[in-house]
């Protein structure tokens, strides 16, 4: 049995950047990963992706992008070595190929159990990520039994499918981008969208990053949110890793032959229902998009003290007139369906009565329990608190909140042990 002050389950960009916080302020501490550093960017994401924030943002405490390329996208193998040269830098305690396998409270503080022996500690950081678990609806299993499904922890590259057509269910981020790439490699593609956030990649020759960091909208508090957990919920931005093109969105979509369909409301004896609303939410879409372009052109105008000229507007989605309503996928057309229809954390291995009755941790700004915390989670304490560049803030944060109580948890384990 090992006792140390902090246990930090997980190594990525989270896990890390709370090391490098709690080395600061001189925490004992350990990271704990079940695989490698960086082990679901390893392992888990297809070949071609790339982040959606450009490299100049790609800062964590102590170390940002110093490259060649800092308007560009990094790719998972620059990711990667980003991370590995982060830990590297930074001297940081990672025991890889360590799985924790349960945690229970345990004499004031935790204990925390793994395929490779026990911990106690007095705190511990969940910084194991996001999106662990794929989400995929209970209709799946009325699929034909020739069809195959893939969840986006499971496609790699095009040349992985059968050939057939792709039905990918899902609209935000992965699932526009996943729909190019499979279309351009010659597959019939079908795209089921629902709510969706239709974005320019650029806004008046910045990135759009560049307009939600300058004008505070990444910064959003949570204080100063009406619905958080509505807002926690909101789909990720149509956005891919390419400054080439201006948008990946429905209608760049339709250019290339992808043909779009309304969100999935059944699956029936193989044959897949769409809703009919589809219209309404491409214009829902719009009209959020051309209010967030309002606001950065507010914010601009309100910090030059000039006016920025004339609104710069896009065409709007394209709907077919005569949307689908139903696909049969006993036909034969189809071979893959691909579940883009969101992610979610995997906390099953945290044995403490801390979750709503929808199974999910809560906490309050990244805090759990006494001890116990959560990093890198979306919007945990500020919009930009599951990104790369965001997730910084909340470390440090929690560093000084776990300096701060340092000394009550050690009095309360010492009351439990007598």
């Amino acid at each position: 049995m090992k006792h140390i002050c902090t246990v930090i389950v997980g190594a990525g960009q989270a896990g890390l950047a709370m090391s490098r916080c709690l080395s600061d302020q001189s925490v004992p501490h350990v990271v704990l990963e079940r695989g490698e550093i960086a082990n679901s960017w390893k392992t888990e994401r297809w070949d071609s992706l790339r982040l959606l924030t450009p490299n100049w943002q790609s800062r964590l405490p102590g170390q940002r992008y110093t490259g060649p390329d800092p308007y560009g996208y990094m790719t998972m193998p620059e990711l990667i070595g980003y991370l590995e040269t982060y830990a590297s830098s930074n001297r940081a305690p990672v025991e890889e190929r360590v799985r924790v396998t349960s945690v229970k409270a345990d004499a004031g503080g935790y204990r925390v159990a793994t395929n490779r022996g026990d911990w106690t500690c007095d705190n511990i950081v969940v910084a194991s990520g996001a999106c662990n678990v794929a989400t995929v609806p209970a209709c799946a299993s009325e699929l034909p039994e020739h069809v195959t499904q893939l969840t986006p922890l499971d496609y790699r590259h095009p040349a992985q499918l059968v050939p057939g057509g792709v039905l990918i269910v899902g609209g935000s981020a992965t699932g526009v981008q996943l729909a190019s790439e499979i279309r351009l490699a010659g597959h019939d593609v079908v795209l089921s969208t629902g709510e969706h956030i239709r974005v320019p990649r650029h806004y008046r020759g910045r990135d759009l990053q560049w307009w939600m960091e300058e004008s505070g909208l990444q910064a959003t508090p949570i204080t100063e949110v009406d619905d958080i957990e509505r807002v926690r919920r909101v789909p990720s931005l149509q956005l891919t890793g390419r400054g080439d093109k201006r948008f990946t969105d429905l209608n760049d979509l339709q250019d290339q032959g992808v043909e779009i369909v309304g969100r999935m409301v059944g699956l029936r004896n193989g044959v897949a229902a769409f809703s009919g609303s589809l219209g309404n939410v491409c214009a829902m879409s719009d009209l959020k998009m051309n209010r967030l372009l309002r606001t950065f052109d507010a914010w601009a105008e309100g910090a030059t003290g000039l006016r920025v000229g004339l609104p710069e507007r896009f065409e709007a989605t394209r709907v077919p007139s005569a949307a689908r309503l139903s696909l049969d996928l006993a036909s034969g057309r189809f071979s893959t369906v691909i579940w883009a229809t969101g992610f979610r954390p995997d906390h099953s291995w945290i044995q403490l009565p801390i979750f709503d009755r929808k199974g999910r941790l809560v906490h309050e700004g990244g805090t759990v329990a006494p001890g116990l915390y959560v990093l890198g989670l979306p919007f945990m304490r500020r919009r930009d608190s599951a990104a790369l560049d965001g997730v910084g803030s909340d470390a440090r944060f929690l560093a000084d909140h776990i300096v701060q109580h340092r000394g009550r948890h050690a009095a309360l384990a010492a009351v439990a042990a007598q």
